[in-house]
């Protein structure tokens, strides 16, 4: 499997737990780019090492590579063609930014998924591998299921023995859960998430959209597409000024 065939496969995972809709239904380069696939949320998952990558292998699923997207013919043709190239710019799919695409429903059977069964698990067509059948005229012997060793136990104590107590060892919060979402805002009555549409809670401090799970500390520029901190004029990649919220 190589980076295409893991971004599809992660996308439609996706769009299968957070955007079912899109399963029969296109979407915009910009939302696959921004909101539904954004590297930022996704580099562990895609396992790709840096943006560059990341944008490299969306302009090949964008041009329609190994038929897993419908998109257009003049997007498909432009993308193929800089693909070609001796050095592709990965940022060449940005100017189709508000071009509809749409997942393969051919695709989507390959992988045992689509709109009529989304209970499907998400895995390969390839046949499983057969079992050899018994030899005549001898049954087949049963396989014990696994068990799991007791548990040791400490041994009793010594008559006569001063019996030593263990103190208890102190609940602890998870050191991870404390570091998660350092930067917050406090959102105001009829705020919505930028992503989802949704209301938001009103005058608590938060960093993720508690509807859809948008990052609301930062945006991203309109001509490069890096992400920004709020608070920022302008964008550090490009040197254009921020995107307005």
């Amino acid at each position: 499997m190589d980076n295409l065939d893991r971004m599809f496969r992660h996308l439609v995972r996706t769009i299968r737990s957070r955007f079912p809709q899109y399963l029969s239904q296109p979407f915009d380069v910009s939302e696959l780019h921004q909101t539904i696939l954004p590297y930022r949320h996704n580099r562990r998952e895609l396992a790709l090492e840096s943006n560059e990558d990341y944008e490299i292998t969306l302009t090949e699923l964008l041009s329609g590579a190994r038929d897993y997207m419908i998109v257009d013919d003049p997007m498909r043709d432009s993308l193929r063609a800089e693909l070609a190239s001796v050095n592709p710019d990965p940022h060449a799919f940005m100017q189709f930014a508000s071009a509809r695409v749409a997942i393969s429903p051919a695709a989507l059977r390959s992988l045992s998924v689509g709109p009529a069964d989304e209970s499907a698990p998400l895995v390969s067509t390839a046949p499983a591998a057969a079992i050899p059948p018994a030899a005549p005229g001898r049954p087949s012997r049963p396989v014990a299921p696994a068990t799991t060793p007791p548990a040791a136990t400490a041994p009793p104590p010594r008559p006569g023995a001063p019996v030593q107590s263990i103190p208890a060892t102190p609940r602890t919060s998870n050191p991870a859960v404390q570091n998660v979402g350092t930067r917050t805002v406090v959102p105001k009555t009829d705020d919505r998430c930028r992503s989802c549409g949704e209301l938001l809670p009103v005058g608590r401090p938060i960093t993720y959209c508690p509807h859809c799970g948008q990052n609301l500390t930062t945006v991203n520029c309109l001509a490069c597409g890096s992400e920004l901190e709020l608070d920022w004029k302008f964008c550090p990649a490009c040197g254009k000024p921020a995107s307005p919220l």
